[in-house]
């Protein structure tokens, strides 16, 4: 298996499961409601704004990978959409999914020299320091979903 390839493994892996840690966004979002989803605890992020936020960047590194600009902002990562049923919920989930497999199906058909090229500006480094983060900025996110969803089910917010 090529590089780009292991490291498209390594994305799906984190979004649909077997991966190292034995945690995946799928299988953590699976029966999540969109009450539980959009419910407020402490002062956290609620899960829906994390689904998003770690979306939101997937969706805008894919651009780039596409050929087109980078276009993101931090001050829009985080102002999803309203969720006020369940189609609402599901649709934020099935973007994330789809969005999650194409991304892993470019980034699984690049040329491995590609990965040691800048990414849109030499300021953001390489492609593949870029597509890297993005894996662990969905695990940073995926431990804070999971603690969501253990406060919320202790709770009894189901």
């Amino acid at each position: 298996m090529n590089l780009p390839a292991q490291i498209a493994k390594h994305f799906r892996d984190a979004h649909f499961g077997e991966n190292w840690t034995d945690v995946n966004l799928k299988e953590t979002l699976a029966g999540v409601t969109w009450q539980q989803a959009t419910a407020k605890v402490y002062t956290f992020n609620t899960i829906a704004v994390l689904v998003f936020h770690t979306n939101y960047y997937v969706g805008a590194v894919l651009k780039v990978l596409q050929g087109g600009p980078l276009d993101a902002h931090d001050k829009y990562s985080f102002d999803h959409p309203p969720i006020q049923s369940p189609e609402d919920w599901e649709k934020m989930l099935d973007k994330t999914w789809t969005d999650a497999e194409n991304f892993a199906s470019v980034v699984e058909q690049m040329p491995e020299h590609q990965l040691w090229e800048d990414f849109s500006d030499n300021k953001y480094g390489n492609y593949y320091r870029n597509i890297h983060g993005i894996i662990e900025h969905l695990h940073y996110h995926l431990g804070q979903i999971v603690l969501i969803k253990k406060i919320l089910l202790q709770a009894g917010e189901n």
